[in-house]
């Protein structure tokens, strides 16, 4: 498994993002009674980017251009989960309440607070499996 995660360091991003879906859908299931919807704790969006940031920062350097795009890229997913989104969820609700005839998901984004847990929950998991891997 670490020569693989060796060979394929994007492979830990990937595993990060499944561990944080299922993770969220557990959590959400158990507390909320709310199975299989969007948004929730953690953001799986933001585990993958803070992760993805973590592994390319291992492997080329806080100081390179890779590392300067995935954290570009990192702010615009994070910026997009907390804020963009859960404007579409306040216009679905809106619009659940003007038409009745066909429902929307309301729960589209995150709030502020899972998009933190997932940057926690990614970050962490990654410093862990970096290590253990010894990227």
């Amino acid at each position: 498994m670490q020569t693989f995660l060796i060979e394929y360091p994007f492979a830990i991003c990937v595993g990060i993002m499944l561990l944080a879906e299922v993770t969220k859908h557990l959590f959400e299931g158990t507390m909320r009674g709310v199975w299989f919807q969007f948004g929730g704790m953690p953001s799986s969006h933001s585990a993958f980017v803070s992760s993805l940031l973590i592994v390319v920062g291992t492997i080329d350097g806080i100081g390179s251009t890779t590392f300067a795009i995935a954290t570009v890229f990192a702010g615009i997913v994070w910026y997009d989960a907390a804020f963009v989104r859960s404007q579409v969820g306040k216009q679905a609700k809106a619009l659940n309440i003007l038409r009745q005839l066909e429902e929307f998901s309301e729960r589209v984004g995150h709030s502020v607070a899972e998009v933190f847990g997932g940057i926690v929950f990614g970050s962490l998991l990654t410093l862990w499996i970096v290590s253990w891997v010894n990227l």
